[in-house]
């Protein structure tokens, strides 16, 4: 069975991408210098959305969301999990790399690790789930301490951060920002292991595992296309 698609599903889906805060209301020549598609065919596509009521067009010419998308984003929301969209993530992530993967969230006084995947075999460093960890220089430390330029898409330091012996002088880590719903800032997604391992591993590897680890969350999360794009430098799907 083919797995390529439906093009033009692709395609009115990609016009919902393009509300937003702040774009709430979009006329048609909006969506015709967001989205790489000709005005008619946006325009048709529009109708069919109109029809399912994904979108309505006021009298004004101007298209906004409509009933259908708020009943899908609330049967999303009361199902919503964030266990069981990290976790599963984080065991895949730590099984590929066979190093350790773990999540962590905002906490008064620093950030805390909320869900952590360790290799079953081998050296790793110890850390337990719901441990506190003040601000520091670390390459998650990094992540927190630039949030905000990352969250508005001002950092133009390249991901992810990587650091040597800072938390712990025998462990590296690499750590990755992830965003959901509203492009908001979620948290922070961090590989780390035994410096003397990871030194002779391939960095690009682990980099791209990361990476696409935290596109994935970030997806499910319900981050747009365009910020996980603009954050992750790959084409997101």
């Amino acid at each position: 069975m083919s797995n390529e698609g439906v093009i033009a599903v692709e395609r009115a889906l990609s016009l919902l991408d393009c509300f937003g805060p702040g774009k709430s209301s979009l006329a048609l020549a909006e969506f015709a210098a967001a989205v790489p598609l000709h005005k008619t065919t946006i325009y048709r596509l529009l109708n069919s959305l109109e029809r399912m009521n994904y979108v309505v067009k006021g009298s004004d010419g101007r298209y906004s969301l409509g009933p259908r998308a708020l009943y899908i984003g609330t049967v999303y929301a009361t199902s919503f999990s964030l266990e069981a969209i990290v976790r599963p993530a984080l065991h895949a992530l730590s099984e590929e790399t066979r190093e350790s993967a773990s999540f962590y969230i905002e906490a008064k006084g620093g950030r805390l690790c909320l869900y952590r995947a360790e290799p079953l075999v081998g050296l790793r460093d110890h850390i337990l789930a719901g441990t506190v960890f003040p601000p520091d220089k670390s390459a998650t430390g990094l992540v927190y301490a630039r949030k905000e330029a990352l969250e508005n898409g001002t950092c133009e330091a390249a991901l992810p951060y990587a650091t040597v012996g800072v938390r712990d002088v025998y462990t590296s880590s690499f750590s990755m920002p992830v965003f959901g719903a509203d492009d908001k800032f979620v948290g922070a997604l961090t590989l780390s292991g035994p410096t003397a391992r990871i030194s002779v591993s391939d960095k690009d590897a682990l980099e791209a595992s990361i990476v696409l680890c935290a596109d994935r969350i970030a997806r499910a999360l319900g981050a747009s296309r365009r910020r996980r794009e603009m954050a992750y430098r790959i084409k997101a799907s």
